[in-house]
């Protein structure tokens, strides 16, 4: 017999920021800012999600969406975060953003 799966809440990251939306409904649970960037990777592990963007790393709770800690992670330069178990289809996307908004930057 298949088991049910109640949906979940769904985290995303667009702009700067990290929403958690209720995947079953659509509803906004929380909206958080963090470092303005065009691209974020996001990695959930427990009750912490982590949101790599601009070559820094913040810890936020997944429940509340607050910032628990931010490494600006100095002398590593403002390059793509990966996180173990990304798709590389997804980090492929990711590198093309950030690509195409330096050329928009230096246009």
């Amino acid at each position: 017999m298949a088991r049910s799966r109640k949906p979940g809440v769904l985290y995303i990251g667009v702009g700067s920021h990290v929403v958690a939306i209720q995947a079953a409904t659509g509803e906004e649970l929380w909206r958080t800012q963090i470092k303005r960037s065009s691209y974020m990777t996001l990695h959930q592990d427990g009750d912490l999600l982590f949101a790599g963007t601009g070559g820094e790393l913040f810890c936020i709770d997944r429940l509340s969406g607050a910032v628990l800690w931010h490494n600006k992670l100095k002398g590593l330069g403002l390059g793509l975060v990966a996180f173990p178990g990304s798709s590389e289809a997804a980090m492929h996307a990711a590198v093309a953003a950030a690509a195409a908004a330096a050329a928009a930057g230096a246009a």
